[in-house]
Formats: C-alpha cells, sequence, structure tokens
C-alpha cells in the first residue's frame, strides 16, 4: 500500500483570538446542527431529491452518489447504526461596518481532517510559549484532543453493532499523505482493543463481499464500521471504485458517513437549507436553535435556471469580489474568486452548467500579525486569518440519538494572499486559539 508524508506547516506562535465567551457558543453551534441532521434523516429522501434535482442534471458525481443513494434506498437499508463525524468551519466576518460577526464557512460531513495532528498542536505551542518564558501565557491555551472524540464515537458504533470480533477499516487513498493524522484516531481505537484495518477502494472491489444478512466481510473478516477517508472526490472513481462504493453503501457495516449524509455535505443542500423558512419546516418546534444557527449563516444562493439565478449571477458578473463561488466538491482548491468567478460565470450564465454551482457572500476577516512555519521556506511575519472548525460526533441507533457531542477544534491560518486551499496543499497551517 503506497505511502508518503509531507511535513506539515504550524505558526510559531499561537493566534491571538478574543475566543473566551465565543467557544463555548460554537460547540453549541456544533451540536445543534448534528441534532438537525439527525431530525432530517426520516425526510431525507424526499429533502435531498427536492434540493439536488437540478444538481444532478449537470454534474454527473453528485448524481452518481445519488443514484447509489436511491438503489439502497429501494433495496432497503441493511445498516440500523449511524455515525456521523462532522466539521463545521467559521470565519468572523467584518463586514463593511468593522463589526465581527460569526459566519459558517461550510459543514464538512466526509473525511474531516486534521482532528489528529490538531490534537498535538497545542502541545507544540504550550511548549513553545513555555521555551519563551511565556509561561502565564501557555495557561490560556485551550485544551483540545478531537482525536480522543472521533474515536469515542467510531467505538460506540461499534459497540453498538455487536459484533466483538469485527473491525473497524478506514477507507483510505491509495498514496496516503495525511497518513500520521488518521493514525493519531486509529492509536485511540487500539487503545480501547478495537482491531483496525486499512483498505482501499480496490482493495474492497477485489476482497469485499455480503453474506445473506448483508454483513460485510474483508479477506474473511467482518467489517462493524467503515470510516472514509476517501471518496469525496470524483478522480478516485473508476468503474471499479464505483461498484466497491455501492456494495459498501448496500452492507450492513456502520458507514461514516453513509452515502445520505455525504449528499447532506454538499454546497447544494447548505444554500437550499439557509433559505427562509426551511430551518422551521424540517426542524419544528426549536426556534432558538433554529435563531442561533441562522445567525451564522452567510449570504447563500442559488443558480439555478430562472428568475433568482439570473439576477444573482449577473449581480456577481459585475462585482466578483463580494462572491465566492463553489462547487459541489469538498478537499479544497475548488472555490473561485475575483476575475476568475467572472470569467466562469461569464462562460456558464446561459448554461444549465451553472447549477453545478452556488454562490457564497465573501468573508472578509480581521488580519493578524504572525509567522508562519513552513519547510523549506524563511520566517517572516504576514497579515494572517484564521478558520476555526468544530468538531462533532453523533451516534444513532434505530430513532433513538445515543451520542450527539463537541469533539474539540481545529484552528487554519494562512496569508491573507491566498484566496483558497488549505492545510494539506501547503497553504494553510495549523494553529491554535489563545484566548484574550
Amino acid at each position: 500500500m503506497g505511502g508518503c508524508f509531507t511535513v506539515l506547516q504550524h505558526l510559531v506562535e499561537p493566534q491571538p483570538c478574543s475566543l473566551c465567551w465565543r467557544m463555548p457558543l460554537l460547540r453549541a453551534f456544533s451540536a445543534e446542527e448534528l441534532i438537525f441532521l439527525f431530525l432530517c434523516d426520516s425526510n431525507r429522501a424526499l429533502t435531498w431529491s427536492v434540493f439536488l434535482s437540478s444538481t444532478i442534471k449537470v454534474d454527473d458525481f453528485t448524481a452518481r452518489l445519488f443514484r447509489i443513494y436511491m438503489q439502497v434506498l429501494e433495496e432497503g437499508l441493511a445498516q440500523t447504526v449511524f455515525l456521523g463525524i462532522n466539521r463545521s468551519d467559521y470565519m468572523f466576518d467584518c463586514g463593511l461596518d468593522g463589526r465581527a460577526a460569526l459566519r459558517q464557512i461550510e459543514i464538512n460531513t466526509i473525511a474531516a481532517s486534521f482532528g489528529g495532528l490538531t490534537s498535538r498542536t497545542t502541545d507544540v505551542h504550550r511548549l513553545v510559549l513555555k521555551v519563551l518564558g511565556k509561561t502565564e501565557e501557555a495557561s490560556q491555551l485551550l485544551p483540545n484532543n478531537p482525536a480522543k472524540g472521533l474515536a469515542l464515537g467510531i467505538a460506540k458504533a461499534w459497540q453498538l453493532y455487536g459484533s466483538q470480533r469485527a473491525v473497524v477499516m478506514f477507507l483510505v487513498e491509495e498514496v496516503q499523505r495525511n497518513i500520521f493524522d488518521q493514525r493519531c484516531v486509529e492509536n485511540e481505537l487500539w487503545n480501547r482493543n478495537i482491531r483496525v484495518v486499512r483498505k482501499r477502494f480496490r482493495d474492497v472491489f477485489e476482497q469485499g463481499s455480503l453474506d445473506a444478512s448483508r454483513r460485510l466481510y474483508m479477506d474473511g473478516q467482518e467489517v462493524a464500521v467503515v470510516y472514509y477517508r476517501e471518496g469525496y472526490v470524483p478522480q478516485v472513481y473508476d468503474q471499479q471504485n464505483w461498484e466497491a462504493r455501492l456494495l459498501l453503501e448496500r452492507s450492513r457495516a456502520v458507514k461514516c458517513p453513509d452515502i445520505a449524509t455525504q449528499l447532506a455535505g454538499t454546497k447544494k443542500v447548505q444554500q437550499e437549507l439557509s433559505r427562509p423558512g426551511m430551518l422551521e419546516k424540517l426542524l419544528p418546534g426549536h426556534p432558538e436553535a433554529i435563531a442561533r444557527i441562522r445567525a451564522t449563516f452567510a449570504g447563500l444562493y442559488s443558480l439555478d435556471e430562472g428568475e433568482e439565478g439570473d439576477r444573482i449571477a449577473a449581480t456577481a458578473i459585475a462585482d466578483p469580489d463580494r462572491f465566492v463561488l463553489k462547487p459541489q466538491r469538498e478537499g479544497g482548491g475548488n472555490n473561485l474568486y475575483g476575475e476568475e468567478l467572472r470569467e466562469v460565470l461569464e462562460k456558464i450564465k446561459d448554461s444549465p452548467e451553472r447549477t453545478s454551482y452556488i454562490l457564497m457572500d465573501k468573508i472578509r476577516p480581521q488580519p493578524a500579525l504572525n509567522y508562519l512555519l513552513r519547510a523549506h521556506s524563511p520566517l517572516q511575519v504576514s497579515e494572517c486569518i484564521s478558520e476555526l472548525g468544530i468538531f462533532g460526533v453523533y451516534v444513532r441507533q434505530g430513532q433513538e440519538l445515543v451520542l450527539n457531542e463537541a469533539a474539540g477544534h481545529l484552528l487554519r491560518t494562512k496569508a491573507v494572499e491566498h484566496a483558497d486551499g488549505g492545510v494539506a496543499a501547503g497553504v494553510a497551517v495549523l494553529d491554535t486559539p489563545y484566548l484574550l
């Protein structure tokens, strides 16, 4: 199995953030969003088919995921335990008036990464501060161990599956550049005496099988939980890998995420959920939670064909710096800004292809000065902006919500000149919030 690693970057000192009162609030947001996803579960077949009806006509990748989802529904779900490991990402938007408002960038429902490595970052920064003689400042860093929280969710799903002999399977890339992040979670599972195997899609195609009860077996081993760290970009799917994905989704094994939850994380679904009245329809009886969730929404706009889509497309072409153009893709480096946004929209404005994108208001955070420590790069002061992610874990058995908890945070920082791209792309660095 191929593997390589990249030296990850981090800040020399933790990033100052006025987050003393906001961190508990963010944890509450995360839990409420997970409850929301759970409560939507019984309505997902109807909801997703309506939300994604325009997108799946022009986006083949989303359409193929949706076809598997519908095929599994028609056959009948064998899976009875459901596990979600999500990360909701936020920035503080200063806006035109300069007042900071918390805004959600997106929610990640598949392969949400860096829960492992960020569990180590706080200790690195705490040591740096102590070496610099800043003992009091070191005590201000929040404890943070997402790896333990993510493993707790996986372990609970494994337990509810009900077979002590079954294994947890990490579904991983052909070449694993982020293997050490995954190992942190894996080691937590081994510490709980839960056996972990690492397999690729091609291994599933060659070795995977279902018995009469649709239990999943890999090379003779029963699999209780499939934890996806792969499968979120179209480039990894050839025909064999699509067949492997269908086999996994048909199985009784707990998928993290199942394909419906992956679809819930598409940009189009997030945009549709932001429409007035939609949260009230899907989450009746929770007005306070709805108000807190909606308060974090940035402007999200449909590019579906029709008067609404025509109007927002023309607005974005006229003023592209106001917006971000987002395709239905994960993994970073996919969003379009400025003149590139204008050029793409000009090209597709009269084509159904535009429905494969959404528009979002551009967030304008307040920069701060810090040192970005990168391999093979000189150490220099940079204007930086940060994005804060909150990990959340939920486990459901049938209609009973068994676990729904925040599991820690991830702070990523990058220089202001980079519009898009994350840690794996070498643009952002792992960071730690320092409370003021």
